[in-house]
């Protein structure tokens, strides 16, 4: 029943984590290992957010597949290539996160089957902008509670992935 933003990551207080989206897997590997976090927000050209990486994505079958689908070798991949797109992810808006407890960000967390929800809030001429981002494992150290969610797939794609995988 904690307010929720006592467990959210707010990006204005604790710098970002970031990593360039052209940047090779193994760099993206070795720059969490150095850093200790398990996810890096990837950015774009002109040093926009355009997605997060996680550990998993990495490590995971994720980049055989894509290297397969791609005709590519796995060295040949970039962040770009396996990152989570942020109009693909799950986003709750500052506004919400304000008026919500923790056991509301468990419980969409779960529903979603994801670990990790960013929080938007909107900026100068209306756009929206990231603000934060939730981590289940954040919140289960946070809190000190054990804290399961499950990736599901989102596309046929995904689940395709998944039965041939």
């Amino acid at each position: 029943s904690s307010p929720a933003i006592e467990v959210m990551t707010d990006l204005r207080r604790i710098p970002a984590a970031t990593i360039g989206h052209d940047v090779s897997l193994a760099e993206t590997n070795h720059s969490m290992i150095l850093r200790s976090v398990r996810l890096l927000f990837v950015t774009d050209a002109n040093k926009r957010v355009a997605g997060i990486v996680t550990a998993s994505d990495l490590l995971g079958e994720k980049p055989t597949r894509v290297a397969r689908e791609r005709m590519m070798r796995h060295e040949e991949l970039t962040v770009s290539d396996i990152m989570t797109a942020t109009d693909e992810m799950d986003a709750v808006s500052l506004e919400d996160v304000l008026r919500s407890e923790v056991g509301h960000v468990v419980a969409t967390l779960k529903a979603c089957g994801r670990q990790h929800a960013l929080v938007v809030e909107e900026g100068d001429g209306g756009v929206q902008a990231v603000r934060g981002i939730f981590s289940a494992s954040q919140i289960a150290r946070q809190m000190g509670i054990p804290l399961q969610t499950s990736e599901v797939a989102r596309t046929f794609a995904e689940i395709e992935a998944v039965i041939a995988g």
